[in-house]
């Protein structure tokens, strides 16, 4: 499975996907060399729109797993069909987010990419940004890395957030990746350890991006009428 899956994502990199991406966004790629093309790492970007995971993997020279909403995969339909198995396809693996606590299993589920030597993807702010500012950066990604001694990258993305100001030609992604973070000053530190470390993460992406930051968790919404910027 995991071989047809590295297959399908190589595919959908450099010929289904991949030229659109590059069509619809002209992006500009910076610091590539930043992830390395083998070994475990977490790469950790700010969240403006449904592409910043596209365009994230499109940046990267290798595949990458994210921990997805089981709704994705669990939609009825025929398009629900093809949302799910395009997921599985490509590799990410679902998370149950619907209830109760499920913290403690997406982590574990993240530990065991990085311990098998994968490159996890992860939006730290939980969800995308409702009016572009840049949120509070949610824990996981910093506790995975303490606990596991993995890297994690910080990627600085701009310009896929939808803007009616700007002609879509006229566009432009910046998918900016930084160094690694040093987190040896966090190391042994527990809860307040991973916190001070997801803070430093997260203005490391501000000072990258121009966001606004808010220190606040930002609220997840399911559609664009849910957003408080929407008409």
């Amino acid at each position: 499975m995991r071989f047809w899956s590295a297959c399908f994502y190589r595919l959908c990199r450099h010929a289904l996907i991949g030229p659109a991406l590059h069509l619809l966004g002209r992006p500009k790629i910076v610091g590539r060399e930043n992830i390395p093309r083998h070994g475990p790492i977490i790469v950790a970007a700010n969240h403006l729109a449904v592409l910043d995971s596209f365009y994230l993997t499109l940046a990267a020279r290798r595949q990458i797993t994210f921990l997805a909403k089981r709704e994705y995969f669990d939609r009825g339909g025929v398009v629900g069909g093809l949302q799910g198995w395009f997921f599985s396809a490509m590799g990410q693996i679902p998370v149950d987010r619907r209830g109760g606590s499920t913290a403690a299993p997406a982590l574990e589920t993240a530990t065991r990419i990085v311990e098998q030597g994968g490159a996890w993807g992860i939006h730290p702010e939980g969800t995308r940004s409702p009016d572009g500012r840049l949120y509070r950066g949610r824990t996981g990604a910093a506790r995975v890395a303490l606990e596991t001694g993995t890297p994690i990258v910080p990627v600085a993305i701009t310009g896929t957030r939808p803007d009616r100001s700007i002609s879509w030609w006229r566009r432009r992604v910046s998918v900016e990746i930084l160094e690694p973070l040093d987190l040896t000053p966090y190391r042994g530190a527990g809860a307040a350890g991973a916190r001070a470390a997801t803070d430093v993460l997260m203005l490391e992406l501000c000072a990258r991006t121009g966001q606004e930051y808010v220190d606040a968790y930002a609220k997840e919404w399911e559609t664009p009428r849910d957003r408080p910027d929407a008409a």
